[in-house]
């Protein structure tokens, strides 16, 4: 933001080299923590942009979702206790994630976002495409963070599925 300060507590990291901190929330928390957590919302987005989308294209994930769209079967899944399962599961991914967080803060060099899976295809890169790498995964995030959101509105308000029109 021009006319704002810029939070130095921003600089060095991937994607923030714009400085966009309006609340400069970075001055209350460790700037890896919040990176953890917007590459954590990020990629779990993704994901729910591409289920949301398979779903209403007629993927069948549980028995009882059977040719419903996603909102009519998040609401049958609830109303059956299924949903209880995910709970769970998120909550123990939850769990072991705080752990890997709580040794990141303390400083055992992990970087934010790294659960030493999927790292294979940053092997031989330059230090300038690993970078790039990063900022795709970052505002392919920040866009699938945007878009779960229209996508559901657009879902439950006009009741259609994909594309959502």
């Amino acid at each position: 933001m021009p006319f704002l300060p810029y939070p130095e507590n921003c600089k060095g990291y991937v994607g923030d080299d714009t400085g966009f901190d309006p609340l400069r929330i970075s001055d209350y928390f460790p700037m890896d923590y919040l990176r953890e957590s917007e590459l954590k919302h990020g990629r779990i987005a993704q994901l729910a942009v591409v289920g949301f989308i398979l779903v209403d294209a007629g993927l069948v994930v549980h028995p009882l979702g059977q040719g419903l769209s996603s909102v009519q079967a998040h609401d049958a899944m609830v109303a059956n206790g299924v949903m209880g399962n995910a709970l769970v599961f998120i909550g123990l991914f939850e769990m072991v994630g705080y752990l890997a967080v709580a040794e990141m803060l303390q400083g055992s060099g992990r970087e934010p976002g790294d659960f030493n899976f999927g790292t294979n295809f940053l092997e031989g890169k330059s230090e300038s495409q690993i970078k790039d790498m990063k900022y795709k995964e970052l505002a392919n995030g920040r866009l699938a963070m945007m878009a779960i959101g229209g996508i559901c509105t657009q879902a439950v308000l006009y009741d259609k599925g994909f594309p959502y029109i």
